[in-house]
């Protein structure tokens, strides 16, 4: 009767420090107490590979997955770009670039226009042919409304404008601002004068611009165009979702019929 016996040798994962693997040795020997046996038996050892599942070998924790910024639809301004529109003159040059709406955010997140944009005029005066001084140049912010009067103006015409940048404040009257458009006597063209008085800087100028009918046809165009967005209305048809409004107005009637504006037509 011979005995079987298996001895199993297994080095600790934790031992092995140079592989990532470890082996297992297992020792079969056969001890023959009753009969002998024609041939002979030798210790033979077998070696098993431990795979590295049972010993994960640890690894880096992926990326957390970035989301992107959350960027408001309504409202929301494209990277800043700077345009204008010229008219230079023997005596002086004006320059107009348009200035955009601001906007705040209410409490439920939505956008509310704040303050309507405006177009900027600058005026500068000649030092020599072609060359005008931009460092004296008087600024006149000229609001949608006043550029309605100046697109509905007439050949013979006159409008006039008056700023006072202080008003309401400690140096009101101290800075005066006139913008006059009157026409040429001929009728063929348009004055441009501003007239600047400023009292804390000691400044008193006047510079005058002729524009012609051709130059007025563009300045019109250019008012009529960025009238809306100067407005915001952009901003407001860009949110514009069929979705959204017409969950919106639902609930908004259903919490008070009056509301919207079909209760005009349904009256």
């Amino acid at each position: 009767m011979s005995h079987l016996q298996l001895h199993l040798h297994s080095q600790p994962p934790s031992l092995s420090s140079t592989s990532s693997s470890s082996f297992s040795s297992l020792k079969l020997f056969t001890n023959n107490n009753s009969f002998s046996l024609p041939f002979k038996f030798k210790p033979f050892t077998i070696r098993c590979r431990h795979s590295d599942v049972f010993n994960p070998s640890p690894s880096n924790p992926p990326p957390p997955a970035t989301t992107p910024p959350n960027n408001p639809l309504v409202g929301a301004l494209p990277p800043r770009v700077y345009v204008g529109h010229s008219i230079y003159k023997g005596k002086a040059a004006l320059t107009i670039t348009p200035t955009p709406p601001k906007f705040v955010t209410l409490d439920s997140g939505a956008y509310k226009i704040s303050r309507d944009g405006c177009l900027l005029l600058q005026f500068a005066p000649s030092v020599g042919p072609r060359q005008y001084d931009w460092n004296r140049k008087q600024l006149f912010m000229l609001s949608v409304d006043e550029m309605g009067s100046v697109i509905s103006l007439g050949a013979r015409e006159s409008c006039e404008f008056f700023h006072d940048p202080f008003k309401g404040g400690s140096d009101e009257g101290k800075v005066r601002k006139v913008l006059k458009i009157e026409p040429f006597p001929d009728g063929s063209g348009f004055f441009f004068n501003l007239s600047v008085q400023d009292k804390i800087v000691n400044v008193d100028v006047s510079m005058n611009i002729p524009v012609s009918k051709a130059e007025l046809s563009v300045l019109r165009s250019i008012f009529k165009y960025i009238m809306p967005y100067l407005l915001g209305w952009h901003a407001f048809a860009n949110s514009i979702n069929p979705e959204y409004s017409a969950a919106l107005n639902n609930v908004a009637n259903n919490a008070n019929p009056r509301y919207g504006g079909d209760y005009e037509w349904n009256r």
